[in-house]
């Protein structure tokens, strides 16, 4: 089993814990896709991260990191451009909020007949965030993607970044495009309460697992956990969230994301989307109860770093109560 993972590959500039004035933040290895990427690899799934590379200071340092990581970089194309940087600020619970210099750089970039073919086995793409909004090379990623839903399951992460520069309108317009393609949609609910700030979220997802017919709609909900709607069933599982020390948020969602493909890839629900037709409600509570794990592991250490399967398994362990 191969999973694709398509997007930005970028620069987080973190702040250090305690710094004071006139101390920088330090430069990490970031990005919505590439965590995503580096944790699937973490749960022990073949994983290849299509994206544009720079061949500057920062994406060297970039893929050295992906390549530590056991992140296959055979679709990692070489860009001109500059490595994109996100930075970080950090509320006082550990929430993390984003600002980008984006303009002209490596990872939004791609050509006409620049981005690469899946491989042979891909059984699941992800794509989200910035790449898959951002032009020219948002809707040269959707045609490829668009080519491989009828033999690959579809993950769209809708992780909406105000902070990119394109208004709630333009992003509303590509999710809606890419909830069309894509068989499993996730999204946070601050994600939906910004793109639909008049409804509530739950409600919103509700809307959209009928309008796009989507097999599973996921929606995350922080510390209260998540909750899976599927266009094929009218049953709502609903997963309650972790009690954690939280150092920071960052890489959650995509810690969550990973957890949920690789899951479902155990129970061998990838490759035809046919097979999350008739996922029972007690498979999806499995998977959503898996990434509910993974996910508030992922909050207990700094910066992006998600768990190891096995971590998540103990985790799952101590979770249950004895005799259960």
């Amino acid at each position: 089993m191969v999973i694709v993972v398509c997007g930005e590959a970028l620069v987080d500039l973190v702040p250090r814990r305690g710094m004071g004035t006139g101390e920088l933040s330090r430069a990490v290895p970031g990005g919505g896709p590439a965590n995503t990427a580096v944790a699937l690899a973490g749960l022990g799934v073949d994983t290849a991260l299509l994206c544009r590379l720079s061949g500057d200071a920062f994406g060297r340092a970039i893929r050295a990191h992906l390549t530590e990581h056991g992140v296959d970089l055979r679709l990692a194309v070489t860009a001109r451009e500059p490595s994109t940087l996100a930075v970080v600020s950090l509320d006082p619970w550990g929430s993390a909020e984003y600002g980008f210099y984006l303009r002209d750089t490596a990872d939004w970039s791609w050509g006409p007949g620049e981005v690469p073919e899946p491989p042979e086995g891909t059984e699941a793409i992800h794509v989200g965030s910035p790449a898959a909004v951002i032009e020219p090379g948002a809707g040269h990623l959707l045609d490829r993607v668009r080519a491989h839903r009828g033999r690959a399951v579809v993950c769209f992460d809708v992780n909406a970044r105000p902070a990119v520069g394109l208004t709630r309108e333009e992003v509303a317009r590509h999710a809606a495009v890419w909830a069309d393609t894509a068989h499993i949609v996730k999204a946070g609910d601050e994600d939906l309460a910004w793109l639909e700030p008049d409804a509530d979220p739950l409600d919103t997802a509700r809307a959209w697992t009928d309008r796009h017919g989507l097999d599973l709609m996921l929606l995350t909900r922080g510390a209260e956990g998540a909750v899976a709607l599927s266009a094929h069933r009218t049953e709502e599982i609903v997963v309650p969230g972790v009690r954690v020390e939280v150092r920071d948020t960052v890489g959650a969602g995509d810690a969550f994301g990973a957890a949920v493909l690789a899951r479902l890839g155990e129970l061998g629900r990838l490759g035809d989307p046919a097979g999350l037709v008739d996922l029972d409600p007690e498979r999806v509570r499995d998977v959503l109860g898996f990434a509910v794990a993974a996910a508030a592991l992922a909050c207990t250490t700094e910066g992006a770093l998600a768990p190891t399967r096995e971590r998540v398994r103990g985790f799952m362990d101590l979770l249950r109560p004895v005799g259960g």
